[in-house]
């Protein structure tokens, strides 16, 4: 019996193990594309999983249109008709863009809950976790901005643009606030905390939305206000959406938003992916 417990283990066969082991030809390695979708897909499942996200995209948008409607239409415009049709391009670009805010908090909350370094371990795209977060987000600007015109559709708004300025507005809104997005990102991994996040990307709108020509005509503020308004980013989208939407669109606000999309990416996207890539 010891002889038999002492004696040497067989040799082994390197290629019948790997045959063993190895079912198939081993899968390429998935492309940038496919990985990005695949985040993207992540942050729709989240939606899925905890629906109550999807308070900021349905139920606030739709107290503001209301407030601001039936509160200040009569004052500003004479008729809550007449300023639901001045009103509403702006509600659809202010209700989208403060829903740009939760790109930042979520992918801080994936870095305090070390989803993050898990993602950097992976054999993928480095950027690819960020795209695919941005682009996620995207389905829920579609929602914010469907809630808008539907309502305001619901509440007496004329789409004399028809819809075909109505796509257009709802698409130029939805690229803009992906443009933004980046910035907030970055936002979100300069800071330590979701709710740091949310507070400094809410501070940084609330001046940016409510100093726009949104609510009220420019030509009745102040001079000093007046002038801030017309070179507000949130206004360039507003009037070109106005004018979309109303069936006056003009080419050069809208080539202006265009530009600013552009210059957004460009600026705020590598900067990203840089600080992503060096993240402790």
């Amino acid at each position: 019996m010891s002889a038999v417990q002492d004696a040497p283990p067989a040799p082994v066969d390197d290629a019948a193990l790997h045959a063993a082991l190895v079912s198939g030809k081993r899968p390429p390695r998935p492309g940038a594309l496919t990985v990005c979708l695949a985040f993207g897909w992540r942050g729709m499942l989240k939606i899925k999983h905890v629906p109550e996200q999807l308070i900021d995209v349905t139920i606030t948008p739709v107290l503001f249109l209301v407030m601001f409607t039936y509160l200040f239409g009569g004052a500003l415009e004479g008729s809550t008709q007449d300023y639901l049709q001045f009103l509403l391009p702006g509600m659809l670009v202010q209700s989208v863009l403060f829903t740009s805010v939760y790109s930042g908090v979520a992918l801080n909350t994936d870095m305090t809950k070390g989803v993050v370094d898990r993602f950097r371990s992976l054999p993928v795209w480095r950027p690819a976790p960020l795209v695919g977060a941005v682009l996620g987000d995207a389905v829920r600007f579609v929602i914010a901005a469907t809630v808008v015109v539907v309502l305001g559709v619901a509440l007496g708004y004329d789409v004399e643009g028809g819809v075909e300025g109505l796509l257009a507005g709802v698409a130029l809104v939805v690229l803009f606030s992906f443009a933004l997005s980046w910035v907030f990102t970055l936002v979100g991994l300069l800071l330590r905390s979701p709710s740091a996040v949310m507070n400094t990307g809410f501070m940084a709108l609330f001046p940016l939305v409510f100093l726009s020509n949104i609510f009220v005509r420019p030509e009745t503020l102040p001079k000093v206000l007046e002038a801030f308004v017309g070179i507000n980013p949130v206004s360039h989208l507003t009037t070109a959406v106005r004018g979309l939407m109303g069936g006056a669109a003009d080419a050069g606000d809208v080539l202006l938003v265009l530009a600013e999309v552009v210059v957004l990416i460009l600026v705020f996207a590598p900067l990203t992916a840089r600080r992503y890539g060096t993240k402790n």
